[in-house]
């Protein structure tokens, strides 16, 4: 029998403390060296271990504090990578847009240097939970531009351009491995998008073909992962876009459940829960037996906090499709997937963390 490695995790990316968000401001502005911003992204982690530490929580990651987005890192220190507008849009329940930018390949792609290994070592020498290190999945740097995800002449094919890419995650997640790395996590966003008729329309209606898109991206995960090590957790985790509490998209996972759901090498999905749009429970009868579910049942995009028997409860509804031993317990999303953050305060985020802790021990004490 399989479970993920805590019963209560957390996706990653936390709010920035003021003083952060000052020095984001401050180095933009050419006010603030190089050192200087590091010193100050140094301090707002060691805050963020402090946190996660206080709210019980046995798995810590940096808070992303390092990067403008969950995926601007990559990009910036992958060669072949540059940034332009997406051609989708983030939205709310009161039918409000947000635009924003994507990857967008200018060049062949390839890993000259490290890409999260120093917020790994940072993490592993500061903290005494085990780090999670969280990397976007190949998907990103595909989906959001559609058949201009690259400029013209570069690759004739995403096929050969996802070759490549595999060979930088593979690569990075070998070094991370080799400095002692144990759990790392890939963000996908794009999948869990093409569960949505909404989102295949449009797909279709730029030239693609929402069915072979999904098997290339599932396929991409699995070339990405090939170097980790059978000691190393590697979870996948499913979002339908998180910007300012904002979305992206919404449909059960029933479109991609079965080739999914059984990628070799991944040993658990964090799945988003929390709301009507991410579907029911069923979907989960189709996860491998060699891999369990953290269910992100609590929300990262409002300040309500959930009832701890609501969420127990909705544990034992999910227990209907897949044994209640392989499950887990998370906020459905990251508070700040950009330096910006999602509409609530620390102390919201760290009741949110510290109800997993709690539900996480009510549930399987």
């Amino acid at each position: 029998m399989h479970r993920p490695p805590f019963r209560a995790d957390h996706i990653g990316s936390l709010l920035r403390p003021p003083a952060l968000r000052q020095a984001y401001r401050a180095f933009n502005d050419r006010a603030l060296d190089e050192a200087g911003f590091v010193a100050a992204q140094d301090a707002a982690i060691r805050g963020a271990i402090a946190l996660q530490a206080d709210a019980g929580l046995a798995v810590v990651t940096d808070g992303e504090f390092r990067r403008a987005s969950y995926w601007s890192r990559f990009v910036e220190r992958t060669e072949g990578l540059s940034v332009s507008e997406s051609r989708f849009t983030f939205r709310d329940e009161q039918g409000q847009e947000l635009s924003f930018t994507a990857p967008l390949v200018t060049g062949k792609v390839a890993r000259q240097r490290s890409i999260a290994l120093d917020e790994y070592c940072f993490l592993r020498d500061n903290a005494k939970a085990l780090p999670k290190v969280t990397l976007p999945a190949p998907s990103t740097m595909h989906f959001w531009r559609g058949t201009g995800y690259a400029v013209p002449g570069v690759y004739d094919g995403p096929e050969k351009f996802f070759r490549d890419l595999a060979a930088v995650y593979r690569a990075e997640i070998a070094a991370l491995a080799a400095a002692g790395c144990r759990y790392v996590q890939l963000d996908e966003v794009a999948l869990a998008m093409l569960c949505d008729p909404v989102v295949r329309q449009r797909v279709t209606t730029d030239g693609s073909d929402p069915a072979r898109l999904a098997s290339l991206y599932v396929d991409a995960l699995g070339d990405a992962i090939a170097s980790a090590p059978p000691a190393m957790a590697v979870g996948v985790h499913m979002c339908r876009g998180n910007f300012k509490g904002k979305y992206l998209a919404e449909g059960g996972y029933d479109a991609i459940a079965k080739a999914l759901f059984g990628i070799i090498g991944v040993t658990h999905f964090l799945l988003e829960f929390d709301t009507a749009r991410a579907g029911d429970f069923a979907p989960l009868r189709f996860v491998a037996p060699d891999k369990g579910v953290v269910l992100g049942l609590v929300s990262s995009k409002s300040a309500a906090l959930e009832r701890a028997d609501d969420l127990l409860r909705r544990i034992d509804e999910a227990a209907r499709y897949i044994d209640k031993d392989r499950l887990a317990v998370s906020p459905q999303c990251g508070f700040a997937s950009t330096v910006a953050g999602n509409p609530l305060s620390e102390a919201d985020e760290r009741a949110k963390l510290a109800l997993c802790v709690l539900t996480a021990r009510a549930a399987w004490s």
